[in-house]
């Protein structure tokens, strides 16, 4: 069923319920279309997520959950009491421009159900407020049972000249604030699912505080981008993807010995992978190069270099190799190869052709783990399609298919109608079957392809899975449609 259209208007100076107090001004209002007893839930998802209302705003952090001692500065409102007082601090997306905000977000009601929400703001000794706060000093969403029921908001301005027309930046603020309570509203009332879920192996907040220190570090390589391809979303694509490796990398591997940590680079003390990194596929070199200028051990292979690897400072040229890859450097017995060294962490990042060989490079190289991000669909010889791809490559998936569908974060709606949902799960089930326990993540990077498979941990028989990947190899072998292409320009000196 689709969420009715809020339709909001200005208040005007006769109404059916009057204002909080005197020094209250209802702005707008418009109908609930949700029962009351669903207010409390709906403005909770307002507190905590006020980064979906504002582009400027990362998160809020509770600072303190209250039901009793309420602060002084709370307005004392007519008709209602407090119930609940959150503290939270607003954290901006760009704390170099904009400054954190204390806020207290207080539940107010008649009895112990809560009908109004009232957002107050601590403002600073300065008397200002950041851009991203309206210019109030208290602003507040009512549950009135009126017939039908409304939503309305309240303001308590800083200034009486703040233009509050509905042609006002105010006006438009609060609009969309009221729309999104009215969105969370028809949300819970209708059961809404999120149609995926993000943080699932990362927590949101180190993940967001990292990403703040890194994009900061290496937002300067958007003005030094050599390729023609677009750098916001290369650069801070690659810086996102880089965050989340150092912080798995932190809670999987136990930290170096070294204990001089420079305070500004506080990764250099925890975990890493103990044969380094592998950017199998590196393309660019971006990932690598990030990876490599924060201390991280590894390598980046591709079969051709690209323009930005000779922008790259010496030592990262160093590590960006070009090579082609070859099945034959995973057959049982082969010479051991930069491919194959033990315990490195192999990432692929939008490998393309090599996203499924990457699996197999995990388990016959005794991997310390992977990251696994799939853009085009291939198997290992050719592209997939549906319905084809669990046929010829030594396994077959139809007695998991239904388990996998509630477990790899594809959406409550997700079914097996798309060619990319189906080519994800295939990708998991080779991960079992080349014995990894995975985990899956979707990736708080600009890309509509951020779905990731983890391996980290090893499960089954190891001699098992190792037959396995012999029986896939042998496979393609027999279907003789793999050809290993010539490398483009001068190959790199694999024996570093």
């Amino acid at each position: 069923m689709a969420r009715p259209r809020l339709e909001a208007f200005a208040c005007s100076n006769s109404l059916e319920v009057p204002a909080l107090s005197s020094s209250w001004q209802p702005l707008l209002y418009g109908p609930a279309d949700f029962p009351p007893e669903i207010f409390e839930t709906a403005v909770s998802q307002l507190i905590h997520h006020p980064e979906y209302n504002s582009t400027l705003i990362l998160r809020s952090d509770v600072v303190a959950d209250a039901t009793s001692d309420f602060p002084a500065m709370l307005p004392v409102l007519d008709g209602v009491v407090p119930l609940r007082n959150i503290h939270r601090r607003l954290l901006p997306r760009r704390p170099g421009r904009d400054a954190a905000l204390e806020q207290h977000c207080t539940l107010y009601g008649p009895d112990s159900v809560a009908n109004v929400i009232v957002l107050t703001a601590v403002i600073p000794e300065d008397g200002t407020l950041p851009y991203y706060h309206p210019p109030v000093s208290h602003m507040a969403f009512r549950y009135l049972m009126t017939t039908p029921p409304t939503l309305r908001l309240e303001i308590m301005l800083l200034s009486p000249d703040t233009p509050t027309d509905p042609g006002s930046r105010l006006y438009r603020i609060g609009l969309s604030l009221l729309d999104t309570l009215h969105r969370y509203g028809w949300g819970v009332l209708t059961n809404y699912k999120k149609r995926v879920q993000h943080d699932c192996v990362i927590a949101r907040e180190p993940y967001q505080d990292l990403y703040l220190i890194m994009r900061e570090r290496f937002k300067g390589l958007v003005d030094t981008w050599v390729e023609t391809t677009d750098p916001l979303k290369h650069v801070f694509e690659d810086i996102g993807i880089a965050t989340f490796l150092i912080l798995l990398w932190k809670d999987t591997f136990p930290p170096p010995a070294e204990t001089d940590v420079p305070p500004d680079e506080p990764w250099r003390g925890w975990g890493r992978p103990p044969g380094g990194f592998l950017d199998f596929g590196c393309g660019n070199g971006l990932l690598t190069h990030i990876l490599l200028s924060c201390g991280y051990t590894g390598l980046g292979i591709d079969l051709r270099a690209r323009a930005s690897w000779t922008a790259y400072p010496p030592h990262t040229q160093a590590h960006l190799l070009v090579d082609v890859f070859d099945p034959e450097t995973l057959v049982a017995g082969a010479a051991p190869s930069v491919y194959t060294a033990p315990e490195q962490f192999i990432v692929a990042n939008h490998a393309d052709e090599l996203t499924p060989w990457a699996l197999l490079l995990a388990t016959r190289a005794r991997a310390s783990g992977f990251l696994n991000i799939p853009c085009c669909a291939w198997t290992f010889d050719v592209r997939f399609q549906r319905g084809k791809a669990w046929n010829g490559v030594g396994f077959t998936v139809e007695g998991e298919l239904s388990a996998l569908v509630e477990t790899l974060n594809l959406g409550p709606d997700a079914g097996l109608a798309s060619g990319y949902v189906q080519y994800r799960i295939w990708l998991a089930q080779l991960s079992r079957h080349c014995g990894w326990d995975i985990e899956c993540e979707m990736l708080r990077i600009p890309s509509t392809r951020n779905w990731a498979l983890v391996g980290r941990r090893r499960m089954g028989v190891e001699e098992e899975s190792q037959h396995n990947v012999d029986t896939i190899l042998q496979s393609v072998k027999d279907r003789g449609l793999f050809k290993a292409r010539t490398p483009e320009g001068k190959a790199g000196n694999l024996e570093d």
